[in-house]
């Protein structure tokens, strides 16, 4: 058995970050398992329904945005943590893992990584894993259509809220009418992202020139 491990939402100013886990016989997944960034939206649902029905054991971690925005921690370590909390599910051992490395330094990502897992697993961390091996595209799949979800809920209790990522102006559009109203942040939010700071810091100014 092979086991692959991917993470989606690292970057987005809304929501939590989500890493999936895979134990599977690579043989046995679709063809077409890669890069979830690459497939489109519809395709994801698909896959990640088949890989669920051929793999082993599937596990996700979450990363709320309460630990994202604890003061004595950062993205580095909380992305392994997710890594090492997704590992936890499926991991035996002496099987052989192969994750995307979440670190500009790769082999220090599988360091920490690998110190986390009580198992003892044969891992390997490499940049664009998800495209390379089809064991960490399935969990890069599992992670981005969980992320998905998770948006889908957002934008069902608080109205559209975009892809949650900074870049995007429905994002934007949505923080800012959001603060206007109730001048604070939504739960949702990562306070501690500068599109946050920035929003927070446009309606303060906007309000002391009302003055």
């Amino acid at each position: 058995m092979q086991l692959g491990v991917d993470e989606a939402g690292k970057g987005p100013v809304l929501g939590s970050m989500f890493a999936a886990a895979v134990r599977a016989d690579p043989e046995r997944l679709p063809n077409d398992v890669g890069d979830s960034k690459d497939i489109p939206p519809a395709r994801r649902e698909e896959l990640s329904l088949d890989i669920h029905e051929v793999a082993d054991t599937v596990a996700v971690a979450e990363i709320p945005v309460e630990r994202i925005d604890a003061p004595e921690t950062d993205m580095n370590a909380l992305t392994v943590a997710a890594h090492v909390e997704a590992l936890a599910g499926v991991a035996s051992d002496g099987d052989e893992a192969y994750v995307d490395a979440g670190d500009t330094n790769a082999v220090r990502f599988e360091q920490n990584v690998g110190d986390g897992v009580a198992a003892d697993v044969d891992l390997r961390a490499e940049h664009g894993a998800d495209e390379t091996y089809s064991i960490v595209g399935a969990a890069s799949i599992v992670a981005k259509v969980t992320r998905d979800a998770h948006v889908a809920r957002l934008s069902a209790e608080y109205g559209d809220v975009g892809s949650g990522y900074p870049s995007d102006p429905a994002t934007r559009d949505f923080l800012r009418e959001f603060v206007a109203d109730n001048d604070c942040l939504p739960a949702c939010a990562r306070t501690s992202w500068q599109t946050s700071q920035d929003v927070l810091a446009a309606a303060n100014q906007a309000s002391l020139s009302d003055f």
